[in-house]
């Protein structure tokens, strides 16, 4: 895990935060590999985590795709179900928590903007309303078709998956209202039936956030340029940014700082410039 700053580093870094009125988490997939979650960037990531969906050549824009759940909807099940289950055991790594101690040391408040829809944020003692989740939450559910604006928790959906094949087992999950096929409430590709009444007001927050601090810095954890939305974000507040991604770590025009470390490593390293 070990991940040393040099010098400059440790001096732009402190330099940010004694300037610093407030702190946002940015977060992308790759923020939850190293508590063993599954990384899906390109085909071989996809396949190797669900070989049933190599098989088939089924890449996660064909999957996460609300189109799939009419085709095949056990499978796509499968793969969600499969996600839901995984998320609800894993335990996020030290880095979720060496954040959140960090935001306590500095006495900053802070926000988490995060793609990530596993509730892991949540899970490592972060207060959830200081979170927005722009993809929506495999946590909660809504119906294919958006025959009524609701959305429901998934607390008492229990995955049966065969997961050689990737197929949901039993009976599908099922909207209270008409009785048709559910889906989680993620904002998926393609998708014009998204149900977004819960990040509504998270975004509602996270503005008057915004609008109550003025000298914000950022870090940003594993945010991949595939789907860009966390580093657009992110970029926003450049170059008060500290940006960690051990491959993309690249900086926009207006700069910041570039840590080419995997997350719970780049997190460590600046936790550890406030505890010397």
């Amino acid at each position: 895990m070990a991940f040393a700053l040099d010098q400059q580093h440790i001096k732009r870094i402190t330099a940010l935060f004694r300037q610093a009125d407030s702190l946002i988490i940015s977060a992308g997939a790759g923020m939850g590999i190293e508590s063993g979650l599954p990384d899906f960037r390109g085909h071989q990531g996809m396949w190797q985590a669900y070989p049933a969906l190599g098989k088939q050549r089924l890449d996660f824009t064909e999957i996460a795709n609300p189109a799939a759940f009419k085709r095949h909807p056990r499978l796509a099940w499968g793969f969600y179900g499969h996600r839901l289950a995984l998320y609800r055991q894993t335990v996020p790594h030290q880095g979720f928590h060496l954040l959140r101690q960090l935001a306590e040391r500095l006495e900053l408040p802070y926000f988490v903007f995060t793609s990530n829809v596993d509730g892991q944020f949540q899970k490592a003692g972060f207060d959830g309303l200081s979170i927005y989740e722009c993809h929506g939450s495999i946590h909660h559910l809504q119906c294919l078709a958006a025959c009524q604006p609701i959305i429901w928790p998934a607390d008492e959906l229990i995955p049966d998956i065969d997961h050689q094949h990737c197929q949901w087992l039993g009976p599908l999950p099922q909207c209270p209202s008409c009785g048709k096929l559910a889906r989680p409430n993620i904002l998926m590709f393609d998708d014009i039936a998204w149900l977004s009444q819960r990040q509504t007001p998270q975004l509602q927050r996270l503005n008057h956030f915004l609008n109550s601090h003025h000298q914000t810095v950022v870090i940003e954890i594993g945010a991949g340029t595939a789907v860009p939305t966390v580093r657009h974000f992110s970029e926003r507040f450049a170059p008060r940014l500290i940006r960690i991604n051990p491959r993309e770590y690249q900086l926009p025009v207006r700069g910041g700082i570039a840590l080419a470390a995997n997350a719970e490593a780049g997190v460590h390293s600046i936790y550890q410039i406030f505890i010397e």
